[in-house]
């Protein structure tokens, strides 16, 4: 009878029907009963029917679009929100609204998604990239991106979670977009815009566990969690235990929901280490399959963070992978702080930040691939061998890592110019898939800090525990820097954070650098996406190395970096660097032009062989030998 009178979305939640009544529908296999409790004057309680499989629905015209509703179980005074609510009005610890996505008019008809190539990723929190903190006042900013170049828009968790301030990953309501930024519909107006200036949307999700404070998942049902796992951040979730199914759905059906209702182009899956599963059909396969069903042909990415490096998960389904698409470079980021900031103490302890790295992962992406790492006591990674540079996420700075500064100093503060800039060019032209961090683009003085507003007792733990965690950096467990460390639940930590767009102005030079980088990159047909055998690279000595990028008829190109002091070669007996037949090479692009704060480049190929200038990246084209060909 139901399969004649509703249709829903989702499996479970409060879902609108064409005429205007609301279906509700919960898992609860712990309760013997469930009644909705509609906020009316009076309130209107109405008992949901069993099911017989542990889902409790009823139908009924007594709630509407916009009413507040919650459960009650087994007739206890309590009422606890939806589950699978997709809007907390006050917060996880309060009702939840029926909301209907249908009242929404999308424009973005002609949106036909993003595809992994020739993409550049820019990562933001909407709470602190402006000042309001909402989708609205984000949204005002979406031109300027677009004229920046990015083309993929990477947002932080907004699962709703508990408190007026947070990083979003411990969000405990997985549906609901927290009321902190606006209301669902404002997210749509965001992502509409967003498709309106070829911008695309992800969003970072994260299916390893729950937030501590406002999860009221098991008061109706333990399946949800399991302990035959470790997790580092509370409680796994069960996606292979006893009565996964439902559990599987929810997450699936998650996942399948921000693209349906939101027409997000993705999703960036956090800590994916941490999603267990020994089910024939993996989790997280399931999430990208159900994710590029619900797109309905439009492209979509699906990025996953994954500290153990297993590429496992971008392998294709029929290989034995899980079919997702890009993977987050750490041992990028990490060879390229050791060079910026000179330290490589902790985590940085297996890097060096020498040619060959970033030679190595431009060609392999990761550069542990199953060798013994030394901060870890055991073998890391697995073999890349046959994937695209794309599937490769490489970035200087992300939220975790600017957090991890201890400061939260971004990168510029913590090296020279000159090597700045050098990096920036060579992350932005690499193989790869580039991404920036907000604010990155105008050498934002915000630090970006860990920040999250629990209530007193929990917020002693994070702050302890915080304090913890950074002490494996030996400069930052000593007592005055443990003493300088930001309390994560004062709101001063979180207003430090946002963003000051007048620095777009004052930071000119740093602006112009990273706009001139990615328009190059998107309009070279050589460096837009060079597939691996387009490419190679070569050491040129201690601190300086160099790729070269086949273009056939485009002609070849030629990026050059020294992250080192001025370097004369001669002799230089390196294949890579000779001109192509009857050609020299010229700059076309460098990091030190003083429209950047650099200091000029002369032509690194002279009559006294080669002299490459010191903290710089050059790009060289070809030009034909019009006259002395001995020059």
């Amino acid at each position: 009878m139901y399969e004649q009178q509703v249709r829903r979305r989702l499996s479970t939640g409060a879902e609108v029907q064409s005429s205007g009544s609301v279906h509700f529908r919960v898992w609860a296999p712990l309760r013997q009963s469930v009644a909705v409790v509609v906020l009316q004057k009076p309130d209107k309680e109405i008992a949901l029917v069993s099911e017989g499989n542990g889902f409790f629905s009823a139908l009924t015209g007594r709630a509407s679009a916009g009413s507040r509703y919650s459960y009650r179980l087994d007739g206890e005074e309590k009422t606890y929100p939806d589950p699978t609510s997709r809007f907390q009005p006050e917060g996880p610890h309060w009702p939840s609204q029926v909301i209907d996505p249908n009242g929404f008019q999308w424009t973005d008809e002609k949106w036909n998604g993003c595809g992994v190539r020739g993409q550049i990723i820019y990562e933001m929190h909407i709470g602190t990239f402006t000042r309001e903190g909402t989708w609205a006042a984000a949204m005002a900013q979406l031109p300027s991106l677009a004229d920046l170049g990015v083309t993929v828009l990477e947002i932080m968790p907004v699962a709703d979670f508990a408190g007026d301030f947070g990083w979003g990953y411990d969000g405990v309501n997985l549906f609901a977009p927290t009321r902190l930024y606006g209301s669902p519909d404002d997210f749509r107006r965001f992502v509409d815009k967003a498709h309106s200036l070829d911008l695309g949307v992800i969003l970072d999700v994260v299916y390893n566990h729950i937030g501590p404070d406002g999860n009221y998942l098991k008061q109706f049902s333990s399946h949800y969690f399991t302990d035959r796992y470790k997790n580092d951040w509370g409680e796994a979730i069960n996606f292979d235990g006893d009565d996964n199914g439902p559990v599987r759905e929810f997450f699936a059906g998650n996942a399948s929901y921000w693209i349906d209702e939101f027409h997000l182009d993705g999703l960036r899956l956090d800590a994916t280490q941490q999603i267990y599963d020994s089910s024939k059909e993996h989790i997280l396969a399931v999430i990208g399959r159900r994710v590029r069903e619900k797109a309905r042909g439009r492209d979509t990415i699906l990025v996953a963070e994954n500290e153990p490096q297993h590429v496992k998960l971008v392998r294709p389904v029929e290989q034995g992978g899980y079919g997702l698409d890009m993977l987050w470079n750490d041992d990028y980021h990490h060879s390229a702080m050791t060079v910026l900031s000179g330290h490589n103490e902790a985590y940085y302890t297996d890097y060096h930040g020498t040619p060959q790295e970033f030679i190595s992962a431009a060609k392999w992406g990761y550069l542990y691939q199953g060798q013994r790492y030394k901060w870890q006591k055991q073998r890391r990674g697995t073999p890349s061998f046959g994937l695209p540079p794309t599937a490769f996420v490489n970035f200087l700075q992300n939220h975790d890592q600017i957090a991890n500064s201890g400061a939260g100093l971004r990168c510029h503060q913590l090296s020279s110019p000159g090597r700045f800039r050098a990096l920036t060019a060579y992350t932005l032209l690499m193989p790869g898939t580039p991404m920036l961090f907000q604010g990155d683009e105008f050498a934002s003085s915000s630090p970006f800090l860990f920040f999250a507003d629990h209530h007193p007792e929990l917020a002693v733990l994070v702050k302890k525990g915080r304090a913890e965690f950074l002490a494996q950096f030996p400069s930052l467990a000593l007592p005055e820097m443990q003493a300088r460390l930001t309390d994560p639940a004062d709101p001063k930590t979180f207003s430090r954070c946002i963003l000051d767009f007048s620095e777009r102005t004052r930071n000119a030079g740093t602006y112009a650098l990273h706009r001139d980088l990615i328009q190059l990159r998107l309009r070279d047909p050589v460096l837009f996406a060079p597939d691996r055998g387009q490419f190679d690279g070569a050491v040129l000595g201690p601190e300086a190395f160099l790729l070269r990028y086949y273009g056939g008829a485009e002609g070849d190109r030629l990026l050059v970096v020294n992250l080192g002091r001025d370097l004369h070669l001669d002799p230089i007996a390196e294949p890579l660097l000779a001109s192509p037949e009857d050609c020299r090479w010229t700059i076309r692009w460098s990091s030190e032009d003083p429209r950047y704060g650099g200091l000029g480049t002369p032509e690194p190929d002279t009559s006294e062989n080669w002299r490459l200038p010191g903290h710089a990246t050059l790009l060289l084209v070809p030009r034909p030998i019009l006259s002395d060909p001995k020059a």
